[in-house]
């Protein structure tokens, strides 16, 4: 399958899902921000980032060569009000009929959990970065 995944918020970082997806000839990767919103605490310049990567999104969800498209974080673009709810079940009911679509982040608005053919809700129960232990080569990086 032809992949595209659009990243929100994680952008300054070099991480683990970059690494995987940049070596495969498949998968169209765009990053799409700078960085952890709550690291810059600059509203303005992270609904830009974050409607930026929405129309990338869009352009994406449009097109009938990408059998899936990852939106990954756009749950918290949707929290934080960086991204318009109202735009997104408009685009996911006009994509390609056989297309796929995967949607992450935490806190999924109840309009998109309605619109979703399935939800899967992970909670940590117990996470290295609260104990201070650092991004690990391999699994976060």
């Amino acid at each position: 399958m032809r992949v595209s995944i659009v990243q929100f918020i994680k952008g300054a970082h070099s991480i683990g899902q970059e690494t995987f997806f940049r070596c495969r000839a498949e998968a169209d990767y765009h990053v799409m921000d700078e960085g952890f919103t709550w690291e810059r605490q600059d509203r303005e310049r992270d609904t830009r980032a974050a409607q930026a990567a929405w129309e990338q999104a869009r352009r994406l969800l449009a097109d009938p060569t990408f059998a899936l498209v990852v939106i990954d974080e756009l749950n918290i673009a949707l929290k934080y009000d960086y991204v318009p709810l109202a735009q997104v079940p408009e685009a996911l009911h006009a994509r390609p009929v056989r297309q796929h679509v995967v949607v992450t982040g935490c806190s999924a608005p109840p309009e998109l959990i309605e619109l979703a053919d399935m939800v899967t809700e992970m909670r940590a129960v117990k996470y290295t970065f609260q104990a201070g232990v650092r991004a690990q080569k391999g699994i976060e990086l």
